[in-house]
């Protein structure tokens, strides 16, 4: 799909992540990346894999310093630039990320970007780890940190705890970002990360920005991770849910059967995506809509026809939130509609 960059795996965690880690760096020409904590062994291990790029990182703020890592601020620092400059004298690509970005002292963040930078890292990642940063706040940071971060390029990563990290990583690109981690469907701890979907359309459609990425495969990408992960997408998630591109609403329905960018975004089709449109059945239903799917399931009905059937769509709907093509053929066959001889087969 032209993504940019795979972060395939951990490969110091256990011998099947470091293989399967290895064999999608075997297998892609796009550049993958193995991710390390700033400790040796991890290093290694990720070189080992073969992958193009390292992702080094520590945790910065003070709380996990002191409670999860039991480390010093310059305990941290100090680790974190032997880490990059032994990736960079193996010649291979160097992301640093301090972890907890959004709730470590802003002085002290500025001084290990600052100083990983200098160190050789190609790029310095700001994970928004609990998913606490609002989009205005996390714009200004990703600015300072442009700024700190000199000779090196900005990443950013959010997660969605308060359904901001998409907003966060718009307002992280507005601020100077080059690039964002992102995971199809969304999917990561907790409530999970920005979604590849949402970030990828609001770059293509809102911001006018080509990604290179190929967007009619959208769809079905979301769908295969769906099944593999066992993670469902709920009906009404932007982009890739099943009721995306789906109108009930009567008004709406007449809208897009006229001209779909009435009640669509307009910038992003349901053909951009790999979608397609669909006019659901319901209480809120109006006779465009019935008219439509009728005359596709081979009814020829009168005017009078089509308003009885909706009557019938829209009480059956009330009960049954949704009317399937099985009932609407149903309901035009005691309301009496004629139909071609092969619906009847």
């Amino acid at each position: 799909m032209g993504t940019h960059v795979i972060e395939a795996g951990f490969p110091v965690n256990s011998d099947a992540e470091f293989e399967a880690t290895r064999d999608i760096a075997e297998a892609t020409s796009t550049t993958v990346c193995g991710l390390a904590r700033v400790v040796e062994k991890d290093v290694e291990a990720a070189l080992n894999a073969g992958v193009e790029m390292v992702h080094v990182f520590v945790s910065t703020s003070d709380i996990q310093l002191e409670d999860s890592m039991h480390a010093t601020r310059a305990e941290a620092k100090q680790r974190a630039i032997e880490s990059i400059e032994r990736v960079k004298e193996a010649g291979v690509e160097c992301m640093f990320s301090p972890m907890d970005a959004t709730r470590t002292d802003e002085e002290f963040l500025l001084s290990i970007v600052a100083e990983t930078a200098e160190a050789g890292a190609d790029w310095i990642n700001i994970p928004d780890t609990c998913g606490v940063a609002t989009p205005t706040r996390f714009g200004k940071l990703t600015a300072k940190v442009v700024d700190a971060a000199e000779g090196a390029r900005v990443d950013v990563h959010t997660h969605d705890d308060f359904g901001l990290a998409g907003a966060n990583v718009l307002a992280g690109f507005e601020a100077g970002a080059s690039q964002a981690q992102v995971s199809v469907n969304g999917i990561g701890e907790r409530a999970g990360n920005a979604a590849y979907e949402e970030v990828v359309m609001s770059l293509e459609s809102l911001y006018d920005v080509d990604t290179g990425i190929d967007t009619t495969q959208i769809t079905e990408l979301s769908r295969l991770i769906e099944e593999k992960s066992d993670v469902p997408v709920p009906g009404n998630k932007p982009v890739v849910g099943g009721n995306a591109f789906s109108h009930e609403s009567g008004i709406h329905a007449a809208g897009v059967i006229e001209n779909a960018d009435t009640f669509e975004p307009g910038v992003m089709t349901p053909e951009m995506v790999g979608a397609e449109r669909e006019l659901v059945l319901g209480k809120h239903t109006g006779t465009h809509s019935v008219r439509e799917r009728l005359v596709e399931a081979g009814f020829d009905p009168t005017d009078d026809e089509v308003r009885e059937v909706t009557r019938r769509v829209k009480d059956f709907g009330a009960q049954s939130q949704r009317v399937t093509v099985t009932e609407l053929k149903k309901f035009a066959r005691e309301v009496g509609v004629a139909e071609r001889e092969e619906v009847r087969a």
